[in-house]
């Protein structure tokens, strides 16, 4: 499989993979980047500390959400379109979020800002299933997936360094700026990748029944639900390390760096092998080799919690979970959005919402016991890599050849038929 004949290449279609990775970066680097100033923001704003932490809040809840909104709009408009108005509601909102005055016109304004990040994750997924097919389409979710860990590094590391010449209202700027750079690269290299004749018709009733035919499909069901619960996993990981390595183990700041660019760049390795295990091997075997890895980190960090371990232990646990989440990424977006090419964009919010959404209930609930304890941790990991290795195995019984629930428009690139027919072969003999 290729991606777009070369007779149809756009002009600027070279660039488009780069700028499809740089679409999932600014919007979770949004809720990175200004961490290292939190503490500077709560003060400068007269605000409690748990009212500032929700402009963290309702960034996540904005990235979700925001995603359930672009997708099918996406499908039924075209992806350019819905595109330049969220990454135009990006620079704004980022301007707003530096100017605001109070902390709660920042909440709304982050809220905003999330949403409108979220656009540019759920474009490049959808838009990268439009121009992709066979193995280039897994090695391109394996790309996303490294990006997105290459951004959980980039995001505090650029933040702190920012903050030594600049206060909390200059990191906004700095975002702002960036979105207005990514704003000119997709007027000019961001083509149409939806072709008129391959979109959907029709209102909200007809996206409710869009929603229907997803969410009726056990395999699209079951992949969004394991990384659902996968990147619960992650984040909670995310949200409870620092007082695990800091609080418990006594870490420093620095040591807390090394420890967490390990753990992403853990992230970032397997999710490039998963991309490429998944297009040469099996995509649901290498599904279920992620859920193992993940497996074994959060039992660790479940022992780590029923006993004294030492460090060099848990923060193995911490990798093996954050590489074990990165192998299922891949071929879970795979089996999620490969036989839905019409609809990309609505299959793709799915899948965004529920990982961030997900992400966003998980990752209070480790704190619930204080930050003097490794069990809810483990607990939370533990109960959610279970409910994705739960939501696998419905997903491999149910990879059986099924009928193409909506086959693309003639001259399109044919649905991902080796990947359908792995998954079919693979859930035989699971079952």
């Amino acid at each position: 499989m290729q991606d777009f004949p070369a007779t149809t290449l756009p002009r600027f279609s070279r660039f488009l993979p780069t700028l499809l990775l740089l679409l999932t970066v600014f919007g979770p680097i949004s809720m990175d980047l200004y961490l290292p100033a939190l503490p500077a923001l709560t003060a400068e704003l007269e605000a409690a500390t748990s009212v500032a932490q929700l402009t963290v809040t309702t960034c996540l809840i904005g990235l979700a959400v925001g995603q359930l909104i672009a997708g099918p709009l996406s499908d039924r408009f075209g992806r350019r379109g819905i595109l330049l108005i969220g990454v135009v509601a990006y620079v704004v909102t980022s301007a707003l979020c530096a100017a605001s005055p109070t902390v709660e016109l920042l909440i709304l304004a982050r809220l905003v800002q999330g949403l409108a990040g979220g656009v540019g994750i759920v474009i490049a997924q959808a838009a990268g299933r439009d121009i992709y097919s066979g193995g280039a389409l897994i090695r391109f979710y394996g790309r996303l997936t490294v990006i997105g860990g290459l951004a959980a590094i980039v995001g505090p590391l650029l933040g702190g360094q920012l903050n030594t010449v600049t206060d909390w209202r200059g990191l906004f700027v700095f975002l702002a700026i960036v979105g207005a750079a990514l704003l000119v690269t997709a007027a000019i290299g961001f083509p149409e990748t939806l072709p008129a004749e391959r979109r959907t018709a029709g209102g909200f009733a007809q996206t409710g029944r869009d929603f229907r035919v997803l969410l009726s499909d056990r395999v699209f069901l079951g992949a969004v639900l394991n990384q659902g619960f996968m990147y619960a996993a992650l984040f909670a990981y995310l949200s409870g390390a620092t007082f695990v390595l800091q609080g418990i183990y006594g870490l420093s700041p620095q040591g807390y760096a090394v420890a967490f660019g390990l753990n992403s760049a853990g992230f970032m390795f397997f999710g490039y092998v998963a991309g490429r295990s998944a297009e040469r091997w099996s995509v649901p075997r290498t599904l279920g080799v992620g859920i193992g890895v993940a497996t074994l980190g959060a039992l660790g960090l479940l022992a780590a919690g029923l006993t004294v371990l030492p460090l060099w232990m848990v923060i193995v646990s911490l990798l093996a979970l954050a590489s074990g989440v990165a192998i299922t990424s891949p071929p879970a977006t795979t089996l999620a959005l490969v036989e839905y090419p019409r609809l990309a964009g609505t299959a793709s919010s799915l899948l965004g919402m529920v990982r961030f959404g997900f992400g966003g209930i998980t990752a209070p609930l480790v704190g619930l016991a204080g930050a003097a304890t490794i069990l809810p941790l483990g607990i939370v990991t533990t109960a959610s890599i279970a409910l994705a290795a739960v939501s696998y195995l419905a997903l491999a019984l149910a990879a059986r050849p099924r009928r193409v629930a909506d086959a693309p428009a003639a001259g399109a690139e044919p649905v991902l038929q080796a990947v359908s027919s792995d998954s079919s072969s693979d859930s035989k003999g699971l079952a």
